[in-house]
């Protein structure tokens, strides 16, 4: 997925998993008039040695551990030039695997859940530094976000903020720095993306006591508010890549 616009600044997206791409988020920061270098490390596409000629980094999800290097060989590189857009405030937005990376690498943990997998629609509450901030200052108080995790973030790294939580898995959404971010939840999937998923990991899915049909139904049916929050959001990052890039300000296309 790329831009036409070949002087837009580019965002580099690290997609882990063929079923795992930039989705809505994508479109949404296509919107705001940012290119998508979008590099399938899972393919085997090298990932650059540094984010130079980049204005942003856009980690997405993955089945694998944040660790597990053995079965993602790429991850050493993803961790870092995390560290590096964290240092040099390239705004970085890592979803759910992405997440936990961001998490990990700056001296954070992640772990296994022991009450299994958290997946379908959820609540989230937003937390007292949400009302300032930047890209989910705007997400309202019992948003629903869709999700799809066996890991989940277990202590933050020094100096993030936490920014959102819920009821089954406290760390929804932090900022680590003053322009990286990382969430839990996926808010670049629609219904068909978790269709697939729920295709794929459904046996396991049930047998930690869960329900794949009920979670594809639950993300079906809210599809329309899940477009327009994490829409707003993701269009919401765009913006402070812009903005970090130097770019005139783009029109905004969220709510």
């Amino acid at each position: 997925m790329r831009s036409e616009v070949g002087t837009a600044p580019a965002v580099l997206v690290v997609e882990h998993e063929q079923e795992a791409g930039p989705g809505l988020v994508g479109e949404h920061l296509l919107h705001t008039g940012l290119r998508l270098d979008v590099v399938r490390a899972w393919r085997g596409e090298a990932l650059p040695r540094s984010l130079r000629g980049h204005a942003g980094l856009l980690v997405l999800g993955g089945a694998a551990n944040c660790e597990d290097d053995l079965a993602a060989p790429w991850l050493p590189r993803v961790r870092a030039l995390v560290r590096e857009a964290v240092a040099d405030e390239v705004p970085l937005l890592g979803i759910c695997l992405g997440g936990q990376i961001l998490a990990h690498a700056l001296g954070g943990s992640v772990t296994r859940r022991p009450q299994g997998p958290e997946v379908g629609v959820v609540p989230l509450r937003r937390l007292p530094a949400a009302t300032t901030d930047p890209v989910l200052g705007g997400v309202p108080d019992g948003a629903l976000a869709a999700q799809w995790h066996w890991d989940e973030i277990d202590r933050l790294p020094p100096g993030a903020v936490p920014l959102l939580t819920g009821d089954d898995c406290p760390v929804q959404a932090f900022r680590a720095g003053s322009t990286a971010w990382g969430v839990q939840f996926h808010p670049e999937v629609d219904a068909d993306t978790v269709a697939e998923w729920a295709a794929g990991d459904g046996d396991d899915v049930r047998a930690a006591g869960g329900s794949p049909e009920a979670a594809v139904a639950s993300v079906r049916h809210a599809e329309p508010a899940l477009r327009t929050v994490w829409g707003a959001v993701a269009e919401a990052w765009g913006t402070v890549v812009r903005a970090r890039a130097g770019a005139t300000p783009a029109r905004r296309h969220g709510y």
